[in-house]
């Protein structure tokens, strides 16, 4: 009989290795990762097409599949041309912004008579702004180098998806196993799904109203903020604070006053205040049920080994685990411990079933 130190031990060491080599094999593994988000995406968008009808007609499969295809396809490479184009003005105007910002420290010091002046450079690196600026560039860059590999993986996965539930089934010695993974699956997909969909559609609408009030105001750059704070409203608790810190910083060297700054800043955050506080639990519910704190960690741990593209998934990551550990009776302590409130439903599987298909 196995030791419990033994089972300890060769639990973490797994979960070590795991994390090593998702870690090392960060460049191989985040194009496809950004594919299965794209095929998933079209998948669920082209089940949307399938319920457009009238009366007892309604479209087609063989219809809603391209279309959904084109649409995110023609929507990515849409979004991409803006951001591009609005990030290479940035670079432009990045040493000027940064003469402005020089300008303002030493406006605080001539008004505060400090004997030993503020200056940029001891608070930030030399060139620091147009250096982010270029660093945001390059990594869009990155993103449409990489798009013709995402592209071909989404294109194997479309051709191949018919063959998933026969190969899945397979990987099982009996069909009550394969019955039980399906229902797991399912469990799965179906949180995942309205996490992303309520997530989505409140994202686009963060999008769109934060570019709506720079336009308002006459900030420039309220495409490439719009699409930030959409991006960004996707990393919880800290993806709307910053969502909110990236125009109004450019507010306060683009104006001659704070006044422009004050309007941006209560303006964006009442958008993130009403929608991650007041709007988004009411359409999200307890659907999650993930603790707060293993939220904030589970953020730590994946932007640690993914980046952005961690941050965004790290709920949806999490819910699987919790899912998962929640249908195999040895791991369920760790269901209780990532849950909410410790209720994690009732344990269908027999445990043999569970550790065997496992």
């Amino acid at each position: 009989m196995r030791s419990p130190l033994l089972s300890i031990t060769l639990t973490v060491f797994l979960v070590s290795m795991i994390g090593w080599l998702l870690v090392v094999g960060r460049s191989l593994l985040l194009p496809f990762i950004i594919a299965v988000i794209v095929w998933y995406m079209i998948n669920a968008l082209s089940n949307v097409y399938k319920r457009v009808g009238y009366g007892k007609w309604h479209v087609p499969g063989v219809v809603a599949f391209p279309l959904a295809l084109l649409t995110i396809f023609g929507v990515s490479t849409f979004v991409l041309d803006i951001v591009t184009v609005n990030l290479t003005q940035l670079a432009q105007d990045a040493p000027s912004y940064q003469a402005r910002l020089e300008q303002l420290f030493d406006q605080v010091t001539k008004l505060f008579k400090l004997h030993d002046p503020i200056e940029l450079q001891d608070l930030l690196p030399d060139s620091v702004v147009p250096r982010m600026v270029t660093a945001g560039a390059s990594v869009v860059t990155a993103l449409a180098g990489s798009a013709s590999l995402v592209f071909i993986y989404v294109l194997f996965l479309v051709l191949e998806q018919s063959t998933f539930d026969r190969k899945f089934e397979k990987l099982f010695a009996s069909p009550e196993r394969a019955a039980a993974a399906f229902a797991i699956r399912e469990e799965i997909n179906a949180s995942i799904m309205h996490y992303f969909t309520i997530k989505t559609a409140v994202s686009v609408a963060t999008g769109a109203l934060t570019s709506l009030v720079l336009i308002l105001i006459g900030l420039p750059y309220a495409a490439l903020f719009g699409f930030i704070a959409f991006v960004l409203n996707y990393i919880p608790t800290i993806g709307s604070l910053i969502g909110v810190l990236f125009p109004s910083l450019l507010a306060v060297v683009y104006y001659d006053t704070l006044g422009p700054f004050v309007a941006i800043a209560a303006g964006l955050g009442l958008i993130q205040f009403s929608v991650g506080n007041l709007i988004e639990p009411r359409l999200m519910g307890a659907n999650l049920n993930l603790s707060g704190l293993v939220i904030m960690l589970s953020l730590a741990l994946w932007g640690a080994i993914w980046g952005v593209v961690g941050m965004v998934l790290c709920v949806p990551l999490t819910v699987m685990v919790v899912i998962v550990c929640s249908k195999i009776e040895a791991a369920r302590p760790v269901a209780v411990l990532l849950s909410e409130n410790g209720e994690i439903g009732d344990l269908p599987i027999p445990a043999k079933v569970d550790t065997a298909a496992s």
